[in-house]
């Protein structure tokens, strides 16, 4: 359910809609219970649709809510060109080495040494 069509609603609209997802919320959770349930994104969705309707329902009733007005249309998006960033000549900094992997570094530059 979409926030614009619940604010499309009257106040008894939105409180019937409550309702009948409460009963519907009652019986999805007795046939998970059950092992019944074979959508299980249901319950998510229809928790979140309560929530939606409640919130739009006390926006209502506090008188925040704006009267609605139609949408002005979006404006299509144009891409920035990015900037050229200039190339540094300062080599990348390496990545810390572990104690393991220094024993071992040191273990081949001894051997190299010692030929």
């Amino acid at each position: 359910m979409k926030a614009v069509d619940v604010r499309a609603m009257t106040l008894d609209q939105i409180d019937d809609e409550v309702l009948k997802l409460k009963k519907e919320q009652f019986n999805l959770r007795f046939q998970r219970a059950t092992g019944q349930l074979e959508n299980t994104s249901r319950v998510r969705v229809i928790r979140r649709d309560v929530a939606r309707l409640k919130t739009i329902a006390a926006q209502k009733r506090a008188g925040s809510m704006p009267d609605i007005a139609p949408k002005a249309e979006a404006k299509p998006k144009v891409a920035k060109p990015k900037a050229d960033k200039p190339k540094s000549d300062k080599p990348k900094s390496k990545k810390p080495q572990s104690a393991k992997s220094r024993k071992a570094g040191a273990k081949k530059t001894a051997a190299k040494k010692s030929k």
